[in-house]
């Protein structure tokens, strides 16, 4: 009895080095820049392999995002905590994040703030998800400050979201000076200047 030539085993797929791969290519390049062929090509599998793994490559994106913010993306703690100033809370988050865009084991600046910018209109969903993240961090820092000024920890006439919205665009802007080349010192001399400007 002759016996049937065996299939060969699929190779081993491990999803989280997969997702890292696609990740580092959406950082740097941006999500429209980014092919589904360049996708499938670093992240060593085939076409109907990425579809059948994570959907479509918007799929994959955001499964990329929640990586990102899982692995490499600090977070605001929205939640104000009894005598932790909102000021202590900020000044380490901006040191962090100084230190995270710049940091050379990646793509600099953050892919939440620069990987959706210019998208064409079939791209909208993906850009307006990100500029929900991107808004819901600038509440989170308003939270922290509004429950500062409620507490007399600052002045009565404090703008919370007007400050809140200052930090937003400092996060921002450090983000894209570190992908034009700043260095961590730079970052720090930019987040040691918006401290300074902090309400009395």
């Amino acid at each position: 009895m002759t016996e049937r030539p065996r299939r060969g085993r699929p190779r081993s797929f491990d999803r989280g080095a997969a997702l890292d791969v696609a990740l580092r290519l959406f950082w740097a390049r941006g999500y429209e820049a980014t092919s589904t062929a360049e996708l499938t090509r670093a992240m060593g599998i085939s076409m109907p392999s990425l579809y059948a793994a994570f959907g479509d490559k918007k799929a994959l994106f955001r499964e990329v995002v929640a990586h990102y913010q899982e692995n490499y993306g600090p977070r605001v703690d929205a939640e104000p905590r009894e005598g932790v100033t909102a000021r202590e809370v900020v000044g380490p988050l901006l040191d962090l994040l100084a230190t995270a865009y710049t940091d050379p084991d990646h793509p600099p600046g953050c892919l939440v703030i620069s990987a959706a910018v210019n998208c064409t209109p079939a791209s909208a969903d993906v850009e307006a998800d990100l500029r929900a993240r991107r808004n819901a961090n600038v509440a989170a820092l308003e939270k922290l400050v509004d429950a500062d000024v409620r507490a007399g920890v600052l002045p009565s006439g404090t703008d919370a979201r007007g400050l809140a919205r200052f930090l937003g665009a400092t996060i921002q802007g450090m983000s894209q000076q570190a992908r034009d080349g700043a260095t961590r010192d730079d970052l720090l001399a930019i987040a040691r200047t918006a401290l300074a400007a902090w309400p009395a």
